[in-house]
């Protein structure tokens, strides 16, 4: 479209709406540089997730842990227990309310009953600061309603719910689910965007966090980010933080050395997918955990002997394939490797895992031994300890083969090895044991843990470790078979 023509558009365009009688004065305001020592904390309620004043939003697919996660980071909240969830509760414990609009008040009790035993958190440790209310039970709520005139804004409602949040003292309110909290469509992005503006402004006037629990769309086998929430955007785009849970998947389990696929469905992440005024944190891991909470009325109970058990989320590490690896293990492997002939198949009978499984007293028939084997060897590969090579097997076939690749310096500090340019090894060291643990091996047996919302400290690369990322640690996931740093040979 030419300039002129876009020209004779404007000129023809005419003003709706009333025209002012005077010339209306805009003026900027300057900006007034505050002395930067002045300017107020963010109100952080818990962790970097929940912020007074704001809405939080939840997303995920049904069955993922929604509710069981909400239940216990209520009782992290109320006890103010960061150990909970690994979540820091800002300046003290906490008055929460869940409000939950599809599940009843006994379903409701169960899940924080059980969630506490598993927790270890008691009424005294909570106090009167926990409430509960269920949409089936009669505690009904809807803060807009839509009709032939279009949407509104059920004010009462409102002005009611902002009053008894300011009346108990409220930190918290949960919603749960956000689409039975309203009576508009979830497709219409318009009223959508007034409902979760409403929302927002009842946080601010009640100085409470707000957290909006919200399914995704189905999505199949693909992960759900903000952007799969069911329905209008508007949500998403109003809420300051949207934590997503996704279930692990199955290459997820591989690379965390998860055998079994019961297990697997036990574990999701939750991850801050839009963190407007904090840093999006990496996605952090959860388990859900199975606790009886020992209401069987005994062996003439018609529904069994055993009380009913309930899920409850708790933290969670993945295993780390290295944990109790040191340079030395790795030494020992490249000897292995350069005295034999391997190949890199594993389904090869002379696999080069049998090799690093001899050397450090694993078992392949244990599918997690054989599990961390692959991750080892994938790790030696990608950080170039293990390379390969293409020759003839017995039968006169090309095959790939592992040689070694750099190997590891003896003149390394036993703190901070470094990979040598490869060729032999130099003059021998007296060898140290000691473990180095996690992904990114560095003087003190691993990485810094970085305070929340800090970055943790880089470190030295270990050789015997297969890649600077690092990985949230359990050292209690191998169950007593961590691989030792003994000079025999490694037992577990």
């Amino acid at each position: 479209m030419s300039a002129a023509s876009i020209r004779r558009q404007f000129d023809a365009a005419q003003v709706v709406g009333p025209v002012a009688a005077e010339a209306l004065a805009i003026k900027a305001t300057p900006f007034r540089w505050p002395d930067h020592r002045t300017l107020p904390r963010r109100p952080w309620v818990w962790g970097r997730w929940l912020l007074r004043s704001t809405v939080s939003a939840i997303v995920a697919p049904g069955g993922v842990g929604k509710s069981s996660f909400v239940a216990s980071m209520l009782l992290s909240l109320a006890s103010g227990r960061e150990d909970i969830l690994g979540k820091t509760v800002w300046a003290g414990s906490k008055r929460v309310w869940y409000w939950n609009l599809e599940d009843s008040l006994a379903e409701l009790e169960m899940q924080l009953v059980a969630a506490a035993m598993f927790h270890r958190v008691d009424q005294a440790a909570c106090g009167d600061r926990i409430h509960l209310d269920s949409g089936p039970d009669g505690a009904g709520l809807c803060i807009a309603i839509e009709g032939r005139e279009g949407y509104a804004i059920a004010v009462p409602v409102v002005e009611a719910l902002v009053a008894e949040l300011l009346s108990r003292q409220i930190d918290v309110l949960v919603i749960d689910p956000f689409v039975s909290s309203h009576g508009v469509s979830e497709n219409d992005n318009v009223a959508i965007d007034a409902v979760a503006k409403a929302w927002a402004r009842i946080a601010k006037r009640a100085n409470c966090s707000v957290v909006l629990v919200h399914h995704s769309k189905k999505l199949g086998s693909e992960k759900v980010t903000a952007e799969s929430s069911r329905g209008a955007s508007a949500l998403v785009s109003a809420a300051r933080v949207t934590l997503v849970l996704n279930r692990m998947d199955k290459d997820e389990a591989k690379a965390c050395l998860i055998t079994e696929e019961r297990e697997r469905r036990r574990l999701f992440t939750v991850l801050d997918d839009k963190a407007n005024r904090a840093p999006a944190t990496d996605a952090e891991w959860f388990r859900i955990a199975s606790q009886d909470v020992g209401n069987a009325e005994g062996p003439d109970d018609p529904f069994g002997a055993d009380g009913d058990n309930v899920g409850v989320v708790t933290r969670w590490s993945p295993p780390d394939a290295f944990e109790g690896i040191s340079t030395d293990h790795l030494r020992r492997v490249q000897e292995a490797v350069a005295a034999g002939s391997w190949r890199k198949d594993g389904q090869a009978k002379d696999w080069v895992g049998k090799a690093v499984a001899d050397v450090l007293g694993l078992d392949l028939s244990n599918d997690k031994d054989k599990a961390r084997v692959r991750e080892m060897l994938k790790q030696w590969h990608r950080n170039g300890a293990l390379d390969e090579e293409t020759r003839k097997d017995g039968k006169g076939n090309d095959r790939p083969f592992v040689i070694v690749g750099r190997r590891v310096d003896d003149h390394s500090s036993p703190h901070h090895p470094q990979v040598g340019s490869g060729g032999e090894v130099g003059t021998a060291t007296p060898h140290h044991h000691r473990p180095i643990k996690g992904r990114g091996g560095g003087g003190d047996g691993g990485y810094r843990e970085g305070k929340e919302g800090e970055e943790g400290g880089e470190a030295p690369r270990n050789p015997a470790l297969g890649s600077k990322d690092r990985a949230p640690r359990d050292f209690s996931r191998w169950d007593g078979q961590a691989v030792s740093g003994t000079s025999s040979g490694g037992s577990r």
